[in-house]
């Protein structure tokens, strides 16, 4: 018999009682007798919510995804539904991507909504997650669950809870359902379930909401520029197979050319390393089918169809990838320029980002005269500045992690319309003789030349955990006080909610949610910003830089600058 430490045991024995099944009271016994390292990792904490709800790895244990932990979450969100809507039937609507066993989970949470007296509509097959927080919203739902783990590895599922108005849990809704979720006894899960409450939706909801997708993304583009738009898609085995090439198709563009060995959805994900277009080598065969075809842009989708990566041809001709921020510029401003075009701005609008994203969309949101909201990151917080300024109207916004929402329809990073209006984009580009690519570099004569870079990097287990608390902890001991020769004149902690300005010693308050995020500002515009991951086992470092573009000629030589002066910080910050 291994050694178990008292507090760990005590949680342990607990999952060996006759309220879990006799398979995951067996396995247990076998790691009790076997493998320390794994009980001690399954149980060390309880899963924690994060940026993106909860994420973890699928198995036996407290810090697990399994019938059990989100059993557990849906009794006590159950609980606190009947608490703050008292006398009204209910109503919760739930998805799921294409991991392994999201379905069976999914009827699970269903499951035990239904056992509350909870009306469940639970969607018949996989299907993306910005059409969960549609249909919550278009059925008049008052809670929606998604069974998904993003980007995540193959062995991770993940929770997410949305409210009302279409938008993620934010605080103080979060604190106080979580509260009484740790406050339950597994014993006090109700599992079985009231079929009768059980309504499986599909085709309906996807219909409403590919029409919605249509009408929110499509801006006046010509069919004949649409025929002249080639585009090369791949789902990279996720859900957006059920939505985007329908949203393509309705909107008028034939040209669409799917990567078939990606097409199945596969929570194996066997043809890339990573199902993350944030990464170059996911959206490796995509590129390589679109030099086959000659394509002229390369979108390639997350497994639950919320961020996307874009590539496009350069003025070699090459294909390149855009950065999370080049996307969401170039959206930013492509659809701020259609709102002014049919005359709906009139100083009541405006748009979004977060504090780790390019302080580009200042110089933009100022151009339009529109306002600029800034965030911490995660959409939920966007989707509650829509909820807050009920008088100003959101046009769009997005953050650095590939993520963009195209109005307010739906409150969350959307990849299905955002693919539809970049693809507007490029298809009018084109028919003006011009490119993504060549637009970009417009936006950065006309507002400046930003850059940036994010370092990630990965610290697995408790010891992993406790070295990126410990490099947090020491940033702040030890603040940053030159930046590859320059000077930090601001240190904003959104911890502690000071911004301290280095050359006057004076301290401000931040106005907005306490986040572990220290961004250190230099004094020749350099942001560099420090910040656990919320999903991920993951520290990530988000270095931009910035200077003047006189001319488009001078674009490759600056651009290379800018470049070498990342590089420059890099090691200076010993982060290579």
């Amino acid at each position: 018999m291994i050694h178990i430490e008292p507090e760990l045991l005590k949680k342990v024995n607990t999952w060996l009682t006759p309220t879990f099944d006799k398979d995951t009271q067996d396995y247990i016994k076998n790691l009790i007798a076997e493998d320390s390292q794994t009980l001690t990792e399954s149980f060390y904490k309880n899963l924690e919510f994060g940026t993106g709800g909860m994420r973890g790895v699928m198995g036996v244990g407290t810090n697990r995804i399994n019938k059990y932990t989100l059993g557990k979450n849906t009794q006590g969100l159950s609980d606190y539904m009947h608490t703050v809507f008292p006398g009204e039937q209910l109503k919760v609507a739930i998805a799921f991507d294409c991991r392994h066993n999201s379905k069976e989970l999914a009827k699970v949470v269903a499951n035990v909504f239904s056992a509350n007296n909870i009306e469940v509509f639970l969607f018949e097959d996989l299907r993306p997650t910005p059409e969960l927080s549609f249909a919550l919203k278009h059925l008049n739902c008052h809670c929606g669950i998604v069974l998904t783990a993003s980007h995540n590895p193959p062995e991770y599922n993940g929770y997410k809870v949305y409210w009302q108005d279409g938008g993620q849990l934010v605080p103080p809704q979060d604190a106080e359902i979580i509260a009484l979720i740790n406050a339950l006894d597994y014993a006090e899960i109700k599992f079985e379930p009231n079929e009768k409450l059980i309504t499986y939706i599909g085709e309906a909801i996807d219909d409403a909401f590919i029409n919605a997708s249509v009408k929110n993304g499509s801006f006046n583009t010509a069919q004949v520029a649409k025929d002249n738009l080639n585009i090369v898609f791949t789902s990279l085995h996720g859900t957006s197979i059920t939505a985007v090439p329908e949203t393509l198709k309705r909107a008028g563009y034939k040209n669409v050319n799917i990567v078939e060995e990606q097409r199945v959805p596969n929570g194996d994900f066997p043809t890339v390393k990573s199902p993350n277009p944030e990464e170059p080598e996911a959206l490796k065969m995509a590129l390589e089918l679109a030099e086959k075809t000659n394509g002229d842009i390369v979108i390639g989708t997350d497994p639950d169809c919320d961020r996307l990566g874009v590539a496009v041809r350069n003025l070699d001709n090459d294909l390149v990838l855009l950065n999370g921020n080049q996307a969401m510029v170039l959206m930013t401003a492509f659809l701020t320029e259609q709102w002014k075009k049919s005359n709906k701005i009139k100083g009541k609008e405006f748009v979004a980002s977060t504090i780790v994203s390019t302080p580009m969309m200042q110089n933009i949101a100022n151009a339009y005269n529109v306002e600029l909201k800034v965030g911490l990151t995660g959409f939920k917080w966007i989707a509650k500045m829509i909820k807050d300024f009920p008088e100003l109207n959101f046009i769009g916004g997005g953050e650095e992690s590939f993520g963009f929402m195209v109005g307010d329809f739906v409150r969350d990073k959307d990849a299905v319309t955002a693919t539809l209006l970049i693809c507007e984009m490029a298809a009018q580009a084109k028919a003006e003789g011009s490119s993504v690519y060549k637009k970009l570099i417009d936006l950065y004569v006309n507002h400046g030349l930003f850059k940036e870079r994010l370092i990630s990097m990965t610290k697995k287990g408790i010891e992993g955990a406790q070295e990126i608390k410990q490099m947090m902890v020491d940033a702040r001991a030890n603040p940053l006080q030159t930046v590859n020769g320059s000077k930090v004149i601001k240190i904003e902690d959104y911890q502690l909610s000071t911004a301290i300005n280095t050359i006057t010693n004076t301290t401000e308050r931040l106005d907005i949610p306490k986040s572990n995020v220290l961004i250190y500002y230099t004094e020749d515009g350099s942001k560099i910003a420090l910040r656990p991951s919320g999903t991920e086992p993951k520290i990530k470092f988000y270095i931009s830089v910035n200077t003047v573009l006189e001319s488009a000629v001078d674009f490759q030589n600056k651009e290379t600058e800018l470049e070498t002066k990342i590089d420059a910080i890099i090691k200076d910050m010993q982060l290579n």
